[in-house]
């Protein structure tokens, strides 16, 4: 089983959750100095806000299982950051999961869905592993 990424317990792969559409969008901070008869002057501040959006879809007749979508959430109310890896085994550092949304359809006895939609919004945390621990 080729795993295409891996979020703290999650393991997205074609076995289980694939994800069709990734979107990494990383942010940049500039502060602006109004200056007469010219542009604004721009100073570099740092990094803005990071965040990825995996798009994807579940059989759960085919592999995997229906709660899938249930890990997802449950992996996001644990509420610590996660590390995210991706298939090359690249570390891309810690992550928190700020929402998933899942759709059901075409649907099998007991209402048993025989394919489900996910999203996944993630954020990159840098607070420090300090700023989590109980203790």
């Amino acid at each position: 089983m080729r795993t295409m990424m891996r979020l703290g317990p999650l393991k997205f792969s074609i076995d289980t959750a694939a994800y069709q559409q990734l979107t990494r969008r990383t942010e940049y901070r500039w502060a602006r100095q109004s200056q007469i008869g010219r542009n604004d002057a721009l100073q570099f501040t740092g990094l803005g806000p990071e965040t990825i959006e995996l798009r994807g879809v579940v059989f759960p007749f085919f592999r995997g299982g229906t709660g899938q979508a249930d890990r997802m959430r449950t992996a996001g109310l644990i509420g610590v950051p996660l590390p995210l890896i991706d298939g090359r085994g690249r570390i891309l550092g810690l992550w928190v999961i700020e929402g998933v949304t899942e759709d059901q359809e075409i649907f099998a006895g007991f209402g048993v869905p025989k394919r489900q939609g996910f999203s996944m919004r993630l954020s990159r945390y840098d607070g420090g592993i300090r700023s989590f621990l109980p203790f």
